[in-house]
């Protein structure tokens, strides 16, 4: 009975940890959203003059954009656009814990938009603004996750995503006026590189560490 008790105990506990995890990653998905919303408000109020504060193609003056881009937006409009796909694929990724999900988010700002800052046709006074970048790392981590951390559940994640967004994605990278599919691929392939480096980290700590084996004495 003390046995049964304790496996009880053991399952509540982690199941208690595993949904206080997921809180704190939808608490932390909600506040970047909040924050997104309450930038673009301040931006309309100010005649939209932090729509200059997004990526400029090889500025190295401007090369802070990379971190404020994704939060600037050039209308509500296009800020609900992107909101959309952010929180659907915010969602799956924030249920594994703030940690996670900031983790994703922190890499895919920063090397998606160093990328974006690397590959974008340089053009006088005209930036990259907006959280797509981030969006389509999302999709491209979802996408792959399953296939590097070779987990059936992860896999129909990614499936179920290349049905729901694939055809809009996959049209995003078509070059379009005023829509920078150079933020899209660097977005997408930084969610790749996080995929398969988390995964690696993953399988790393699920092994269980090698015992040191005691000599045995001879004779």
């Amino acid at each position: 009975m003390s046995e049964m008790s304790e496996v009880v105990s053991d399952r509540t506990s982690r199941l208690l940890s595993r949904t206080e995890k997921q809180r704190q990653g939808l608490v932390l998905l909600t506040g970047i959203v909040v924050l997104m919303w309450l930038v673009e408000a301040i931006n309309t109020l100010d005649n939209n003059h932090l729509d200059g504060d997004g990526i400029y193609a090889r500025s190295v003056s401007h090369i802070w954009g990379i971190l404020t881009s994704p939060f600037i937006h050039a209308s509500f409009q296009h800020l609900l656009d992107n909101t959309v796909p952010f929180v659907f694929l915010g969602v799956i990724i924030a249920l594994h814990g703030a940690r996670r999900l900031a983790l994703i988010t922190g890499f895919i700002i920063v090397i998606g938009g160093l990328g974006t800052w690397l590959i974008s046709p340089s053009a006088h006074n005209v930036d990259t603004i907006g959280a797509s970048g981030v969006v389509f790392g999302y999709a491209g981590y979802l996408l792959t996750r399953g296939f590097f951390d070779r987990s059936i559940w992860e896999l129909g994640v990614g499936i179920l995503v290349g049905v729901i967004w694939g055809a809009v994605l996959i049209s995003s990278l078509v070059p379009h006026s005023g829509i920078s599919w150079q933020a899209h691929l660097c977005g997408g392939i930084a969610g790749v590189i996080v995929a398969w480096r988390l995964s690696v980290t993953d399988r790393r700590r699920r092994e269980p560490s090698a015992e040191p084996v005691a000599a045995q004495p001879v004779g």
